[in-house]
Order: structure tokens, then sequence, then C-alpha cells
């Protein structure tokens, strides 16, 4: 290996730069030519990349996003455009990608390895939602910034008495409901890997607490959940209940902000190990 890209590909997570900076690194003082493609996989096909060294990765540990950028390509899908990223790869001497992000950005990689330039996957990703990964970098970030908004919430809730439905990200996965839930002591949880009942799980669960003198109540819904609109949801438990209900949505402030120490330890930690797997010629 001579030189390697390197890449952010889907949403964005706190810690990417982390990751970043440790490939850049370690590339670099492996004696290495290191590549930084823009926007993902888009950029790749576009020959959008430039060479990184050890002062293009100065003072960004710490910052939150990407610094190559980010973005969505639905087309790499497609055969042909694999080649197109095939034959770029050729003419700026790629010799292998570390590709950092989730479950598109894997089977972007996994493609590009089965025709010949070997990619090794870092995952990123708050969804937290890859397979022999327990906690992917930007999942305890996002954890923690729901957990503090909660909490803000919470203050309102209590003040007057009510039912907050809040839903937090995850897509199909329920790490951050089930864990952020725990963690501020939501009544209730919904995740989509849990068939519920609202009556029975939430309804009835708010009547028996209410006999215990309590009157304010944090709901929990993950986005990827069936079937559930927390605005509506909100509404079905004021009128069940009596409880004044309010729903929010914590949208995309979970993915913003500086990364954990936990995210930029194990981003740093992947970052260097990715490259140790380029060198032995290890692929996806």
């Amino acid at each position: 290996m001579k030189t390697i890209g390197v890449l952010t590909s889907g949403g964005d997570a706190p810690g990417m730069n982390a990751a970043i900076r440790a490939v850049v690194r370690t590339g670099c003082e492996s004696g290495m030519k290191v590549m930084g493609i823009r926007r993902g996989y888009k950029g790749l096909i576009e020959g959008d990349m430039f060479e990184m060294n050890l002062r293009s990765v100065s003072d960004i540990i710490h910052r939150g996003g990407t610094m190559l950028y980010s973005a969505r390509c639905p087309e790499f899908a497609e055969s042909e455009v694999q080649d197109k990223a095939v034959e770029v790869c050729k003419e700026f001497g790629l010799d292998g990608i570390v590709a950092i992000g989730g479950d598109g950005t894997f089977m972007g990689a996994r493609a590009l390895t089965l025709k010949g330039v070997p990619c090794i996957g870092i995952p990123g990703t708050i969804d937290n939602d890859i397979a022999s990964t327990s906690h992917t970098i930007g999942y305890d970030t996002a954890l923690n910034t729901i957990m503090d908004m909660v909490d803000r919430v919470r203050d309102t809730t209590e003040s007057h008495d009510r039912c907050s439905v809040i839903e937090v990200m995850g897509r199909n996965a329920g790490f951050l409901a089930l864990n952020a839930g725990i963690a501020v002591g939501a009544t209730c949880i919904l995740v989509p890997e849990i068939d519920y009942d609202i009556d029975s799980y939430i309804i009835e669960r708010m009547k028996r607490t209410m006999t215990t003198g309590k009157h304010h109540f944090i709901i929990i819904v993950a986005e990827g959940v069936k079937g559930i609109e927390v605005s509506s949801l909100a509404k079905y438990i004021e009128e069940k209940t009596g409880v004044e209900s309010r729903a929010t949505v914590l949208g995309h402030v979970q993915r913003g902000g500086s990364p954990s120490v936990r995210d930029r330890v194990i981003a740093s930690k992947m970052g260097y190990h990715a490259v140790q797997l380029l060198k032995q010629d290890i692929g996806n």
C-alpha cells in the first residue's frame, strides 16, 4: 500500500473527524500518501480528492461533523457506477480506501473490495446499527445529547404536570431510544424491535403511576417504530388519561456537537487499526 484514500459517507456523526485524523496521521507516519475524498462516494466517482498531511488534520479531533463533508449516493449501488469509481481509483493511484459511515457506506466498501479496491469500513453512525460493533462512532455523543435535551424538556413537563412524548433518531434500530430512555428515567420506551400495545403499555401504566401521586411523564419513541406519529400519540394519551400532553421531535440536533471522550478514543483506535489492516492487504 503506497497510496490510500479516506472518505466519510451517509449521515455525519460526532467523532468522524477523530477517525479521519487517525487515518491520516497513521498513514503518513507509515510512509503512505493519503488522499482525502470529499463528499463520500459521490466525490469518489467525481475524482474530488486532495492529498492530506499531518497539518491537514490539526485541531479537528474536537469538532463534530466531518471535515471531508458527506453525501448520500444511492446510484453507487449500480455496478457501472462502481466500475467508474474503480477507474478513478486507478487514475489517482489509490491502493485502498478507508470508508467511514453506516450500513450504506459498508455496502459501498464491500462492492469496491469485490471489484479489486481493498476497503476497510469504520462504523460511524449515531444509530449504532452496525453488526459486530458494540459502540459505533457518534453513538455515545448522541446519547448524551438526547439525555441533556430530555432533561431540559423535563423541567417544563414537571412544572406543568404534563406528559412529553419525545421522538429520537435511530432509523430502524432502537438503541438510542432504549438507552437514552433508561438514562432519563422514562415511563415508557417504544423501539422498533419489540411489539407494543399503547393501551396496556402506556395508558394503563400511566394510570397506575398516577395513583402513587405522580402526574408528569416522559415517553421516548424511536423514529423507526411503525404506526406511531408522536403528535397523534400525545393527543391520544391526553384523551385517555386527562394528562396534558405535548410531542417533541428532537431532530438533527442529535447528530451535532463536539464528540465525547469515548467517541474520540474509539474513533482514534479504529482509524489507526484500519490503516494497519490495509498495510497487511486485508480488505473489507
